[in-house]
């Protein structure tokens, strides 16, 4: 028989009952993983009231100034194919001001200073977070938009009828945009390069939309021909003629869709590598 064991005290210290461990509990089950759609209307309501402070500033600027280059342009562009390209070109102009330039510095600044980690920490997919965030932004574009179309029309005598097709244009070309700008933003490695990025990419829009092609040297027209934002000035200017060739109208629609769903999907592969690397 084994005698109890012995303290330094000299006290003698009886065994009690062992006691049973308690059950390891198993790890509470994390919520699902919102879908696509839902997660995309939540980040397009939250981004939209976030910049609806900024609106009025913003349609102001981007209309302010496609209608500036217009007037300057009807001294030098009486009519016909040249003042067609011009309207079509001031107008998609709008959207390249906000969804590529804008939406550039906006994911810019978000990486730069953590923002990304806020989005990391919700349950929705990255296509989300980059489609509603472009979304909200090339919203304000339409008005403008459609401002600068009639003045347009108004300045160089062209007909108002077929205008409807700004209804596809803004968002196939504004899809395009947002994605190159998004991927702007996202993968520069400081924000004041992805502001410069921007800055470009806008004034490749100015100048390889607005001005008409038939008076670029030839390297630049094949330069025009890799912006995706020319495939929607070609399909709004083409409507301004008595008869459009709908046909060539839709080709390049759908050059601006397949355009903008590979920059989307660039750009949504850039957000996972920049929410991983984290802040710079």
């Amino acid at each position: 028989m084994s005698a109890a064991p012995i303290e330094a005290t000299g006290t003698v210290r009886t065994p009690g009952p062992r006691r049973e461990s308690a059950p390891a509990l198993a790890p509470a089950p994390l919520a699902p993983r919102a879908r696509l759609l839902p997660a995309l209307g939540a980040v397009y309501r939250a981004q939209l009231s976030r910049a609806r402070v900024a609106r009025i500033p913003l349609l102001f600027v981007a209309t302010f100034q496609s209608v500036g280059i217009m007037i300057l342009m009807r001294g030098v562009v009486d009519g016909g194919d040249e003042a067609r390209a011009v309207v079509a070109g001031s107008a998609v102009l709008v959207v390249a001001f906000v969804a590529l330039n804008l939406l550039a510095q906006y994911f810019g600044q978000l990486r730069a200073t953590g923002g990304l980690d806020h989005y990391a920490t919700l349950p929705v997919p990255p296509a989300a977070v980059v489609l509603g965030a472009a979304g909200a932004y090339a919203s304000f574009t339409a008005p403008g938009t459609l401002v600068t179309a009639l003045i347009g029309c108004g300045l160089f005598g062209l007909p108002v009828t077929h205008l409807w097709i700004l209804c596809a244009v803004v968002p196939l070309a504004g899809a395009a945009l947002a994605g190159l700008g998004a991927a702007f933003g996202l993968l520069a490695p400081r924000p004041e390069l992805a502001t410069l990025l921007g800055q470009l990419g806008m004034s490749a829009a100015l100048l390889l939309g607005v001005l008409p092609p038939d008076h670029l040297p030839g390297p630049v027209q094949w330069c025009r021909d890799l912006l995706p934002s020319t495939y929607g000035v070609e399909a709004f200017a083409r409507t301004f003629t008595a008869r459009p060739d709908w046909l060539v109208v839709l080709g390049d629609l759908g050059v601006c869709a397949a355009v903008g769903a590979v920059s989307l999907a660039v750009a949504t592969w850039a957000y996972r590598r920049a929410a991983v690397a984290g802040p710079r």
